[in-house]
């Protein structure tokens, strides 16, 4: 009975995990669509010409929205995969999984920041974005390094091969964004246009890792 009763407890407490975790994604959604104010112009002046104008002013809004829902609704999928191989919790999880949820819930301000300043050349804004964008892709790394050490016995039916390459994911992000920073100081309109590019980055490299466990499955079978 006690047994039965700690496996409930286990699993009732990972669950609060994961709906907290959810949350915190949800609200982090939510706010960015803030940042998307409608213009607003007096009518004695509204004109079609007036408004398409300020529409166009707020592009690199919708950009940095666009962007950033990209890379939050990934980080769920994510979160998501990583907590499906999870049967058990530590401390430390809990506190890096915090230190995550920390950097998904700093997303809406680095956007807005990030969004109202990249076309005007100053540096700040992109270091502060990337550095939030490293913060994911750390805290992200540290958790599936975490739960797929066999000591610390967190995690079922996490191969080791799947283990490297979700850590391998986890760095390829930040790795980008960085070398995403360092164009931007040689010229800031192609930079701005390199994040679209990590979805196709990150499938490539899904590919690779689908190859070559099919290879393996191959070879067991010979």
């Amino acid at each position: 009975m006690s047994q039965l009763h700690n496996e409930l407890k286990k699993e009732f407490q990972l669950e609060r995990l994961i709906l907290f975790s959810d949350a915190v994604f949800a609200i982090a959604i939510t706010l960015l669509v803030i940042e998307l104010k409608v213009p607003e112009i007096e009518k004695a002046e509204l004109t079609e010409g007036k408004l398409l104008s300020a529409l166009a002013h707020m592009i690199p809004k919708f950009f940095g929205f666009i962007i950033s829902f990209m890379f939050i609704g990934i980080y769920w999928t994510v979160h998501h995969r990583l907590f499906g191989y999870v049967i058990n919790y530590t401390p430390k999880l809990l506190r890096l999984n915090l230190f995550f949820l920390f950097a998904v819930a700093l997303m809406p301000f680095s956007t807005a920041f990030y969004s109202e300043y990249v076309m005007k050349h100053v540096l700040t804004p992109v270091i502060f974005y990337t550095a939030n964008i490293i913060l994911l892709g750390l805290f992200n790394l540290f958790m599936w390094r975490h739960i797929s050490n066999p000591k610390n016995k967190l995690s079922e039916g996490l191969s080791q091969a799947d283990a490297k390459y979700f850590s391998l994911r986890a760095v390829v992000i930040p790795v980008l964004f960085t070398l995403f920073a360092f164009v931007y100081l040689l010229n800031p309109l192609i930079a701005s246009w390199m994040p679209i590019l990590i979805p196709v980055v990150m499938r490539l490299i899904k590919k690779r890792h689908e190859k070559k466990n099919k290879i393996k499955i191959n070879e067991t079978e010979v």
